[in-house]
Formats: structure tokens, C-alpha cells, sequence
């Protein structure tokens, strides 16, 4: 494979620089929905890896958050880059510590080939190619060997309308926190599927994601040894509606909970 994850990572580390520079600084944030929020520095870290990527690979398209997509030939490319240069931004408004930046790279048709994702305020960069493994900081990592739901350590997260829409998360996390150890919502989607990869958690699930949210992530998790699906169990899930990830050994267990609701087994029921 060329050095599609090597330049990847400098740029991820790049662009964290300038999100670790502006931490700590006064921000102006714009709200584009009523929660929704953006900052001057996700525009920053954006254009650094545009332009990265632009230079690296000019027959490459690329997918960014925050400018909706940049295509970069026709007929449509044979690679696309999925780029979220702050995952996190209400967090990072706010200055709760937990933000990354998010670089996943797909082949045509949408087959995840490499990803990053870099925190900067840890200096953690976690990086996977399909077939080849994932890392942290260059050493390998792996999902846990946590088999029973009702010890895992869940998190997940809720859609930006959360106010208006019926489809808002709230009683699916309800129904987790009742057959877990317990669920945490800490608000960037590709750190919650970094930590699966890692071992620190042992699933996460969501509604209503990106593909530039998740897809660093959940080939991180795959190539940890975990699975990724949609909530319906299939295994396609760029662009779907949902994704559910985790160790795998509890996978199973998280889709019956999200098919069943409130009629799943609890903790010491058959």
C-alpha cells in the first residue's frame, strides 16, 4: 500500500497542533443549529488537511465536515478521504478535554483502507490499515476480552436535534445503562470507538452519524478484532442511519437490546 497512513498521521498531528494551540484561547463560536456548533479552529484544522491532502493526492476526493465535500475528479475517484478536523467541537468550545481529529481513507466501493485518529491534548494517535492492525502511538492495541454486557463499559452519543427528534437516543440509553456496568457519553464519536479499539470501552452505539465521524474509528475497531455494524446488524454501515461497535465477544448482546428495548433480558435473567 503507498504511504497513505504515514502521511495521513503527519497531517493528524498537523492539524492537532493547531486545535492543542487554540485550547486554551478564547473562541469564536458560531452555532449552526440550535446545539450544533462551529469554531474558527475547525476551519483552520479543515483547510490544513484539504490543502495536505490536496498536495499528497490531487486525484483523491475528499469528504471534510465542514465544507460538505470536495470531489477530486470525474468520473468519481477511486479514493475518497473522510475528514473531521474537530471531532468534539462542542467540547472543545466549551474547553472539556476530549476533541480529535478523524482521517479515514475509503476505496472505491466505500472499503475502508486506512484511518487515523489523533488527540491531541494526550498526544495519542491511534492508526489502523486494513489487514495490518491497529496502533497507539505506534505500539499495537486490542479490543478487550470482556464477554457479559452487564460488565461492559458502553458510550454513545445524541443527534444534534436532539430537542425535536423522536429518534434522540434517549430511551435506547436508558435500556443500556440498565444491562451494563454502565454508559458514558463523553461526546466525540471517534475517540468512542478509538477507546473500543484500545480496550478502555467495550461497545458503543449511535444514531444518525457521518461516515467522517466514524469511519477512522471503526476500522481501528476491526482491525483491533472487534466488529462494526448498523444497529440492524449489517456489516455496511457508511452512510446508515446507525452503528453499533464493540469487542465483539458482546456485540450480539447490544443488538438484541437494540432490537428488543425494554424487553431484553436484564442482568441475571435467561
Amino acid at each position: 500500500m503507498p504511504a497513505f497512513l504515514s502521511t495521513a498521521a503527519a497531517i493528524a498531528r498537523e492539524a492537532g497542533a493547531i486545535l492543542r494551540e487554540g485550547y486554551a484561547r478564547e473562541k469564536n463560536v458560531v452555532h449552526k443549529g440550535a446545539i450544533d456548533l462551529v469554531t474558527e479552529y475547525d476551519h483552520r484544522s479543515e483547510a490544513l488537511i484539504v490543502a495536505r491532502l490536496r498536495e499528497a493526492f490531487p486525484a483523491h476526493a475528499i469528504v471534510a465536515e465542514e465544507t460538505a465535500g470536495a470531489r477530486g475528479s470525474s468520473p468519481p475517484a477511486e479514493y475518497e478521504w473522510l475528514v473531521d478536523p474537530l471531532d468534539g467541537t462542542t467540547n472543545f468550545a466549551h474547553g472539556f478535554p476530549v476533541f480529535a481529529v478523524s482521517l479515514a481513507l475509503a476505496q472505491k466501493p466505500g472499503i475502508l483502507i486506512a484511518g487515523v485518529v489523533y488527540d491531541p491534548l494526550r498526544d495519542e494517535l491511534y492508526a489502523a490499515e486494513a489487514g495490518r492492525g491497529a496502533t497507539l502511538n505506534g505500539q499495537p492495541i486490542h479490543v478487550s476480552t470482556e464477554t457479559e454486557l452487564s460488565h461492559a463499559l458502553l458510550a454513545t452519543g445524541f443527534p444534534y436535534d436532539v430537542r425535536t427528534n423522536p429518534h434522540n437516543n434517549f430511551e435506547q440509553f436508558r435500556q443500556f445503562q440498565l444491562r451494563s456496568q454502565t454508559v458514558r457519553r463523553a461526546g466525540a464519536a471517534a475517540l468512542d470507538c478509538a477507546w473500543v479499539a484500545a480496550g478502555r470501552l467495550e461497545g458503543y452505539w449511535e444514531f444518525r452519524v457521518k461516515p467522517w465521524d466514524v469511519g477512522a474509528g471503526a476500522l481501528l475497531v476491526r482491525e483491533a478484532g472487534g466488529r462494526v455494524t448498523t444497529a440492524g446488524g449489517e456489516a455496511n454501515f457508511l452512510g446508515r442511519e446507525s452503528i453499533v461497535v464493540s469487542n465483539q465477544h458482546i456485540h450480539d448482546q447490544m443488538l438484541r437490546v437494540l432490537r428488543e428495548g425494554d424487553t431484553a433480558p436484564l442482568p441475571g435473567e435467561a
